[in-house]
């Protein structure tokens, strides 16, 4: 046990459980923390162990990862972090924009404790398989300290810089890139689907394609096969446009194309649908249009 690197991780969710599970060695004792029972049992048969608590991952460990659904979530596990007598590393997974980020690092700071800002993407798909791309920002030793872990949770670390927030700000990017392109193809390939063509030809046209994206990998064969299952939740999108949105802002810069996009986002979570997966989003486009981006049998 005293040769072992002493882990945590809070958060065992549809991302956080599969990166958590790649910690597993036999040169680390993993710490996990959930507040649902059912999210830990998993871990602890396998030999992790299970705390009541963020402080109790954060007084067995030096190295914490935190992967939690909203800023309110991640500044209150970040006020028991705190407290933690043995944690000297906190890396920052979930996507919260950069001045809560920053206030966590903050306030982390005045006990002793760095904070890496580190979230990353690729969806559950790409959690499970090992392929996420990570986006590290905070000072160079943290992020060295963190760079071993992180490769075996993902594919790519990129280091966006040696301030918290730099790291939010790629994301950010990232989904608002993701949250347009998702509406601009369900749109078209109604479209296409409307006209008569065969969406599982269009689909892989697009692919071959200009057009071509990870909307059309990613997402597009869950609605082709009328799974709707690529893992995500439509209100995880509309908050994370509204973030970069609130980013842009604060920047100075317009973003006429997105705003567009995230009108569509933000009514299909006010319609019902925040809970639903993101691949239902083209239940909307189909409705409107009055076809089926379905594979033909």
């Amino acid at each position: 046990m005293s040769n072992k690197t002493h882990i945590g991780f809070l958060g065992l969710g549809q991302m956080g459980a599969p990166m958590a599970e790649r910690l597993f060695a036999e040169d680390v004792q993993l710490h996990v923390y959930d507040p649902r029972d059912e999210a830990m049992q998993p871990f602890v048969s396998r030999g992790a162990l299970g705390h009541a608590s963020p402080k109790g991952v954060a007084d067995a460990a030096s190295i914490v990862f935190a992967c939690l659904p909203s800023g309110k979530v991640s500044e209150a596990v970040a006020q028991g972090v705190a407290e933690g007598r043995a944690v000297k590393t906190y890396a920052e997974m979930s996507t919260i924009g950069p001045a809560t980020v920053g206030r966590i690092a903050e306030a982390l700071a005045a006990h002793g404790i760095t904070v890496v800002d580190c979230p990353l993407s690729g969806g559950p798909a790409g959690a499970r398989a090992g392929t996420l791309a990570l986006m590290p920002a905070g000072a160079p030793e943290s992020v060295a300290t963190l760079r071993p872990w992180l490769e075996r949770i993902g594919q790519r670390v990129f280091v966006m810089g040696d301030k918290p927030g730099q790291g939010q700000v790629m994301k950010l990017v990232n989904n608002l890139i993701f949250a347009a392109n998702t509406v601009v193809a369900f749109e078209a390939y109604s479209l296409g689907a409307k006209a008569g063509l065969d969406p599982k030809t269009m689909v892989e046209m697009v692919q071959a394609g200009t057009g071509r994206s990870f909307v059309g990998d990613g997402v597009m064969p869950r609605v082709l096969s009328g799974a709707f299952d690529f893992g995500a939740a439509i209100a995880i999108v509309d908050k994370d446009v509204m973030l970069g949105l609130e980013e842009a802002k604060a920047q100075g810069v317009p973003m006429w194309g997105i705003e567009q996009a995230a009108r569509v986002w933000r009514f299909a979570a006010s319609q019902g649908m925040a809970r639903d997966d993101v691949s239902e989003l083209a239940k909307l486009m189909e409705g409107w249009a009055g076809a089926a981006i379905r594979a033909r049998t």
